[in-house]
């Protein structure tokens, strides 16, 4: 799944692999072979006509080759194919609706959408690189063995660049969405359901859920970071998740990874609660009447109840197709899947007598709720490439009317 998954034989040679999955990457889009050449010539320099094509096919070769691992190449192609293809929406060139522009999924090869129009083409690169990106991230999380000792870590500075990396992201996917608002509903209507109302939010949200996720590691491993700080992290985690998970729950989410999107943003639900009530539990547990303790018990025995059916939601997950696995527990969760489960002990023993003299304050009390630290990274769209600049063509364009004409006598003969 995407191109960062760390993999594992299942068995003996030859055998599929499993790939570990740290940060989630729907389904992959690349382009598929279509025609630029017939339908540009004559109406813009076939200089630009060449490198558009040779571009488009540059990284259809590359994603077939490689899966779509070669992520820096791929990049790199997309983003000066951008540039060139940003011309083709302009409508002074009255060019959008004359290339139809072909998408497939990676994994199946099977072609998703065959569209005449330049915005859906911009849309779908942008939609690309996001995934490029994400899938980046994962490929930063996954644990690594670089000692030889046999103890995988991940790197302050991988996790780091990771966040990062989930902030592009993000903001790609907002872009996408600003798009996909320009596009007609009768070319919207043939999308595949990865474009349909409210998995691009959650695929942007969970992004920043996950880079938040990444925050609160790093807290639980400084000595300098406050309950507080900790608690707000893993608050704003579980609200990121809500909002991801929100969107996602009102739609068919039965397609190809859809299923597989919508365990992913459960799972890392449950979890960013258990965090939220554990981390609460122990702030209400500094107050001296009996109350905040019992409240903080309440607490304690939520994130047991939450940690349990997290790795059942983490198992769902695993085994939802395509299947995967998860890596060994890392950040927050190492610790504190350690942690909730002693302290709720420890907890209900010391304070029973007071569960069972204040039965009426036995209620789970409300987190707090805080705003969001973390937004997308604003992305704007490249310049147009100066090979567009009509005075320098030195060229006398085709009328369009006859360059249909053309095309059709072309193709009739």
């Amino acid at each position: 799944m995407g191109c960062g998954a760390s993999m594992h034989p299942l068995g003996g040679r030859g055998k599929k692999s499993v790939p570990e999955v740290v940060v989630y990457v729907p389904s992959m889009r690349i382009p598929a072979h279509s025609d630029l050449q017939r339908p540009l010539r004559g109406l813009i320099p076939q200089d630009l006509v060449d490198r558009l094509a040779c571009l488009r096919n540059q990284i259809v070769l590359v994603a077939e080759d490689t899966g779509g691992s070669a992520v820096t190449e791929l990049r790199r192609a997309l983003e000066e194919y951008l540039s060139l293809l940003i011309g083709l929406t302009k409508k002074e060139h009255g060019l959008e609706g004359l290339v139809e522009f072909k998408w497939k999924n990676l994994e199946s090869g099977r072609q998703e959408n065959s569209v005449a129009n330049s915005w859906f083409e911009l849309l779908s690169v942008i939609h690309m690189i996001a995934m490029l990106t994400l899938s980046e991230a994962n490929t930063l999380m996954i644990p690594k063995d670089r000692s030889g000792s046999g103890i995988r870590v991940v790197s302050s500075d991988c996790k780091r660049d990771a966040v990062d990396l989930l902030l592009k992201a993000s903001g790609w996917v907002f872009c996408v969405r600003e798009i996909l608002a320009r596009l007609p509903p009768d070319i919207k209507k043939t999308f595949s359901k990865d474009f349909q109302d409210g998995v691009l939010e959650a695929i942007s949200i969970q992004a920043l859920g996950q880079g938040t996720e990444i925050q609160l590691g790093f807290a639980v491993e400084s000595q300098k970071a406050s309950l507080s700080v900790k608690r707000r992290l893993a608050c704003e985690q579980l609200i990121y998740f809500s909002q991801a998970y929100h969107f996602l729950s009102g739609l068919d989410m039965s397609n190809g990874h859809g299923k597989k999107h919508l365990c992913f943003i459960k799972w890392k639900f449950l979890e960013a609660k258990a965090a939220a009530y554990y981390y609460h539990g122990l702030i209400l547990d500094k107050g001296t009447e009996p109350a905040c303790h019992v409240s903080a018990v309440c607490c304690f025995l939520a994130a047991g109840g939450l940690l349990s059916e997290s790795k059942k939601a983490c198992l769902t997950f695993c085994l939802t197709a395509p299947v995967t696995r998860s890596p060994p527990l890392w950040g927050a969760m190492k610790h504190l899947h350690q942690k909730i489960p002693e302290v709720a002990s420890r907890k209900s023993q010391m304070y029973g007598y007071l569960l069972e003299e204040e039965k009426a304050l036995q209620a789970l009390p409300d987190l707090p709720d805080f705003q969001l630290s973390l937004a997308p990274d604003d992305y704007v769209l490249p310049e147009i490439d100066p090979a567009w600049d009509r005075d320098k063509w030195g060229i006398h364009s085709q009328p369009l009317k006859e360059h249909l004409k053309d095309s059709e006598d072309e193709t009739g003969t």
